[in-house]
């Protein structure tokens, strides 16, 4: 059976007190709206629609490779006016319909694959959870004779002390045939103290039409928890790293404090990986078996290799890092770096859009751009590549077993030979042989009698 998925954007997010629409802020740097398309993709939907309203332009921007369909409620006058505003886009077959919340990221897939499971087609599903505090949700209303069957839904703001008092919530989600939900979304009216159209009505014409109803319980409180201030945010920010932290630890991950832990995209470890506290993982990022990172690290879209040792303070992206290299602590590889075996690159070293080879050293205060360095190249304190003229970039290609000496400019294009030595404090704009020694100095000179200039006394 299709499945068609709805998602309530509209919304201005009054209390993040933001110029942003509250669906754009992000979460473990996705989006809040870009998490939830990704569980509708997670659990196959076949058509997805976004309802936009509040800078609905910048929403529809942020999220238009997703390739959702787009409804705009202007103005909103309630949940159930947001999906009025819907169902033109909605197919008119025996489908399923799941209405899901921008502001809600954190859905597992398989808790939205079973409540459309409960639906099955025929009966309206809601997900719903209990909360020590439920403040701000609809409550739940069941039969008092047989609590298996759902009656209806009061909102918070419309319900009495005795329905305050329920702490089962209804979550905002729900799954019905899209053939009833039309039918009765049409019929809502707005005979309530805010004037406003709530989906939630539809639980009593479902009732009244015989139509099951029927209230999954979400396990975890987590995954149904929504974001309407910073501190919200910030709060699921950190239930949301725990959960990837305890994850990792589980496969094996040794982490120091999983309380200091973020990770913003995907990350796949061997065995026996250890991460040090405070280190931020973004984008796609592979380590091997045996990979230690150390503390305060930020590590981007970068792969690293077995037995590699990153040390503190060291920012990856872009990079490949070689099995048994070690890295900083300081040190910054920007895309393009790509480091063999056993590569050395050291405290306040820069490497952009290089390749060292085997055993390849940089210890200290160096740059390497738009470089091919060979094996066991030493590259010297101080030593830079002029990579740049202005207008375009050119390559250094320097030859297995080159030495570098501190302070040295290469002025690219240019090549070292293999064997080269270069002494310290050389301006190399012209290629150097191999074997050989090159250096490109001034003669040192020494001024007899000469005196360095003083200030002129001043004034009693």
């Amino acid at each position: 059976m299709a499945l068609n998925v709805v998602v309530m954007a509209a919304g201005k997010g009054t209390r993040m007190k933001s110029a942003w629409p509250k669906v754009l802020h992000r979460l473990a740097g996705t989006s809040l709206l870009q998490h939830v398309l990704n569980a509708a993709a997670a659990i196959g939907a076949d058509r997805t629609v976004v309802i936009t309203g509040h800078g609905a332009e910048q929403v529809e921007a942020a999220v238009a490779a997703s390739g959702a369909l787009f409804a705009r409620q202007m103005p909103q006058l309630g949940t159930g006016h947001a999906v009025q505003q819907a169902l033109p886009l909605l197919p008119d077959d025996d489908s399923t319909t799941m209405i899901l919340n921008g502001d809600v990221p954190l859905l597992r897939p398989e808790t939205a694959r079973a409540l459309v499971q409960a639906c099955a087609g025929r009966h309206l599903a809601l997900l719903t959870v209990v909360l020590a505090d439920p403040f701000g949700y609809g409550r739940i209303l069941r039969d008092e004779r047989d609590a298996s069957r759902v009656l209806g839904i009061v909102e918070h703001k419309d319900a009495s002390d005795a329905q305050r008092a329920i702490r089962e919530g209804y979550t905002g989600v729900m799954a019905a045939p899209t053939a009833l939900l039309r039918r009765w979304v049409s019929a809502l009216k707005n005979d309530n103290v805010q004037r406003e159209y709530y989906l939630t009505d539809i639980v009593a014409m479902a009732v009244a039409d015989g139509v099951p109803v029927v209230a999954a319980q979400a396990v975890d409180e987590t995954e149904v928890l929504g974001v309407n201030s910073p501190l919200q945010l910030a709060e699921l920010e950190r239930r949301f790293q725990r959960r990837q932290a305890e994850t990792l630890m589980e496969a094996g991950v040794r982490l120091a404090d999983p309380g200091r832990f973020d990770l913003r995209g995907t990350l796949e470890c061997g065995s026996d990986v250890e991460i040090d506290v405070n280190c931020v993982f973004e984008g796609r990022v592979t380590l091997a078996d045996g990979v230690r990172i150390g503390a305060n690290c930020v590590i981007r879209d970068a792969t690293i290799g077995a037995g590699a040792v990153i040390h503190p303070f060291s920012h990856l992206e872009g990079a490949t890092v070689g099995e048994g290299a070690l890295v900083g602590p300081f040190a910054r590889l920007r895309p393009g770096a790509e480091l063999g075996p056993e590569v050395h690159i050291g405290n306040f070293v820069e490497v952009k859009n290089s390749t060292l080879a085997r055993g390849a050293k940089a210890n200290h205060l160096a740059y390497l751009g738009d470089a091919t360095v060979g094996e066991r190249v030493n590259y010297g304190a101080g030593s830079i590549t002029a990579n740049y003229d202005g207008a375009n970039k050119h390559r250094t290609v320097i030859g297995d077993d080159v030495h570098v000496g501190s302070n040295c400019v290469l002025v690219a294009p240019v090549t070292l030979g293999a064997g080269a030595t270069i002494g310290g404090g050389s301006t190399i704009a012209k290629d150097a042989p191999a074997g050989q020694l090159t250096v490109a100095r001034a003669k040192q000179a020494t001024i007899a009698g000469w005196k360095r200039p003083k200030k002129p006394a001043s004034p009693p």
